[in-house]
């Protein structure tokens, strides 16, 4: 659907300003976004000398149009949650939990295990910390290792993992947002410059092997070493009977499907290229793996009776229904995009300013690094944080001269939404995974913190020189070399005391 566009100046920015102001004030999302894509679309009216009636009608008519041009996306997402749903009921988890158990001596090979698995498990956040946990926490408990320490495995495993997955929920929903064509080549090429991501995978394999804790988590491990624990809690499974099979196959089946069906949608298999072919229409290609893994799952649950057949459709309409939050944010986050773009001219109005001002582009990336974070830690949202961001940040980088930063400024959006997503107390995923491994979430939310925080602080040194030498690899190889420093010295200094 065509819209006119109408210079509106200044007027331009207050749909994303009232967004983001009325998110971080009131904590809520939904209807932040809805009030910002409501006000973009009243000053359009009244530009062009409309009614509130046609703000109204005009509002639908983009939303309407979004959803038209993400289909695939929703219907992936969708087949996505059902495929996640109905492994978590499958008993799977637990088989596996039992088979990784009697391999298991030492505390070390069990945080590696632990961090490994939620590696592996990068599809869906949620599901990361549910299956994670219920599967290790037994073998955790055995090791002495603490419920804390199992929770920021899990949480620091979970969504700093998917949104650098580009086989997950987090990479097709980030890709949506991009204004450009080829969204999910682009998504591809902020991974470097995902530095929170990539720094928290470093430290908690780097704390797993070395063991190396320090403040809270310290004294919490100590406790767990000398007997003190909290009760554990129940398996999020309905049954005893499944299989490691039952877990590794349709997601794996799901993971190989997925790459072949954006190769095949892309025109590989005609002679197009492989990286013209999966970002051609990723959401298409992602939505025949994840239709593949249902098949699957059905083909191994069904005639061994790990379901009914009444069940089996149960578990998929109860998984299609848990995605609906997420894609409230998604809809109202296009719209918003939509209108501030197509309409208003926000980004006409932001390049030109930006091409006359005297800021130094190169802290464009600290600057959104540090926005990003701040914003997603207080509204709990790493999905809304970057909805809210990424078409700003893009319609930044439109201006002349500022294209070269247009990828590190939106991996440093992302980095900075997942660092709220990982330890803010109000987010989804901080609740999930202290609930995963059954441990108190201000507990939780106490001995994560300062480590994510030292990553996130590490990370913002990467962004300005990212910025000022236009790589991300000197910044990455110095972030390493003063986290891992930071931590071995944080570790001695409570030896000390």
């Amino acid at each position: 659907m065509e819209f006119a566009m109408i210079e509106t100046g200044w007027w331009s920015l207050l749909p994303p300003l009232i967004a983001i102001a009325l998110a971080l004030i009131t904590k809520e999302v939904y209807s932040s976004l809805f009030i910002g894509v409501f006000s973009g679309m009243l000053i359009y009216t009244f530009a062009g000398g409309g009614s509130v009636f046609s703000s109204v009608s005009l509002m639908f008519d983009m939303m309407s149009s979004k959803i038209a041009d993400n289909a695939y996306m929703i219907i992936f997402l969708a087949l996505l949650w059902a495929v996640i749903n109905l492994v978590s009921k499958s008993g799977g988890s637990l088989a596996y939990g039992r088979w990784v158990g009697k391999k298991l001596k030492s505390r070390r090979a069990a945080a590696f295990a632990t961090s490994f698995l939620g590696i592996l498990i990068f599809i869906d956040d949620g599901f990361n910390c549910l299956t994670v946990g219920t599967v290790m926490s037994p073998i955790t408990d055995r090791l002495k290792i603490s419920r804390e320490k199992l929770a920021y495995i899990i949480d620091a495993t979970a969504a700093p993992v998917c949104i650098i997955a580009p086989v997950s929920s987090w990479a097709v929903a980030v890709a949506s947002e991009v204004s450009q064509t080829n969204g999910f080549n682009v998504f591809l090429s902020t991974i470097p410059y995902n530095f929170y991501a990539l720094m928290t995978i470093l430290m908690v394999f780097f704390i797993s092997f070395t063991g190396r804790d320090f403040g809270p988590m310290k004294k919490a491990e100590q406790e767990a070493m000398n007997g003190i624990r909290e009760e554990g809690t129940e398996s999020v499974s309905d049954t005893k009977n499944g299989r490691v099979i039952d877990l590794v196959l349709p997601i794996a089946v799901l993971i190989v499907f997925a790459i072949l069906g954006m190769a095949f949608v892309g025109g590989f298999f005609e002679g197009v290229s492989f990286s013209e072919a999966i970002g051609y229409n990723p959401a298409g290609g992602l939505s025949l793996g994840a239709f593949a893994g249902l098949i699957t799952a059905f083909i191994l649950y069904i005639p061994r009776k790990l379901m009914k057949p009444r069940e089996f459709v149960d578990c998929i309409v109860s998984g299609i229904g848990s995605i609906v939050p997420p894609m409230l944010i998604l809809i109202l986050s296009w719209s918003l995009g939509g209108v501030c773009r197509q309409m208003i001219g926000t980004g006409q109005f932001i390049s030109g300013f930006v091409s006359t001002s005297n800021m130094s582009l190169g802290l464009l990336p600290f600057l959104i690094f540090v926005i990003a974070a701040l914003m997603s830690f207080s509204m709990g949202s790493s999905w809304g944080t970057f909805g809210m961001l990424i078409p700003i940040v893009t319609m930044i980088c439109e201006s002349e001269g500022a294209g070269i930063y247009l990828i590190p400024a939106l991996g440093a959006t992302l980095a900075g939404s997942v660092y709220g997503d990982h330890c803010s107390p109000i987010s989804d995923t901080t609740i999930l995974a202290s609930t995963g491994a059954g441990c108190k979430h201000i507990r939780h939310v106490e001995t994560q913190l300062p480590y994510a925080t030292l990553v996130a602080v590490v990370c913002a040194i990467g962004y300005l020189i990212a910025g000022l030498l236009k790589s991300p690899w000197p910044a990455l190889i110095i972030e390493a070399v003063i986290l891992v420093g930071t931590v071995m010295i944080l570790n001695k200094r409570d030896m000390i005391r």
